[in-house]
């Protein structure tokens, strides 16, 4: 699973992979930490991680979503949403929280999530904008599409919230061609270095960190 680093803020743990997590084990870890929130054995938790390339398929995925099957492994995982793409140049931030605590509001806890990417996105100059009936974060372009630069898939479980969101540093953005990213074709992919914002995986992080107790504390 590569080395990790806690850290504690607000009384929430953070931990960051430095090297990239696989899938399922990441799945399994957080499903751990889960049942130990819920049992008032562990504190919350943000993992901060990549993935190596995969396609998960959420509870809304379909099979003509994915355009070409035997590019890259599929995952199926029970996350909200359809098919997306991980994988290096990808910060993924799994976000364990108990909503017990939070006021057991699944609508207000996803609109904290893009409150909390558009806020690290603006750190960098970047305008990250929520569409109605689009889940994630979308950057407008000038010929009047939009493009989408971080996903947001959960899953909470006895009100404790595990998976969270995928914000694209400077991932590989043609392996997107293998689906239809969260079933949305008319629309594109696109990420901090595409839109010229030259960022490390260490700058993102640290605004995901400073962004992050304004949002959910």
């Amino acid at each position: 699973m590569g080395p990790q680093m806690g850290m504690e803020r607000g009384g929430i743990e953070w931990r960051i992979s430095e090297t990239a997590v696989d899938y399922r084990e990441a799945v399994e870890e957080m499903e751990h930490r889960v049942a130990a929130i819920r049992a008032g054995t562990a504190g919350e938790l943000v993992w901060l991680l990549e993935h190596p390339p995969l396609y998960t398929a959420g509870t809304s995925a379909r099979d003509e979503d994915r355009l070409d099957p035997g590019c890259r492994p599929v995952h199926r995982t029970g996350r909200g949403g359809r098919y997306t793409y991980h994988g290096p140049g990808q910060r993924i931030a799994y976000v364990m929280l108990d909503l017990r605590r939070r006021g057991q509001d699944v609508r207000c806890y996803v609109h904290q999530l893009e409150e909390w990417i558009i806020r690290a996105l603006a750190s960098f100059g970047v305008c990250g904008e929520r569409r109605d009936g689009r889940v994630g974060i979308w950057v407008p372009r000038l010929d009047g599409r939009e493009d989408k630069i971080a996903a947001i898939g959960v899953r909470v479980r006895q009100w404790v919230t595990y998976h969270g969101v995928a914000l694209n540093i400077d991932p590989e953005l043609d392996h997107y061609r293998g689906i239809v990213p969260c079933g949305i074709a008319e629309h594109g992919v696109t990420s901090l270095a595409r839109l010229g914002v030259a960022a490390t995986m260490a700058e993102v992080d640290m605004a995901l960190r400073s962004t992050f107790p304004d949002v959910f504390e």
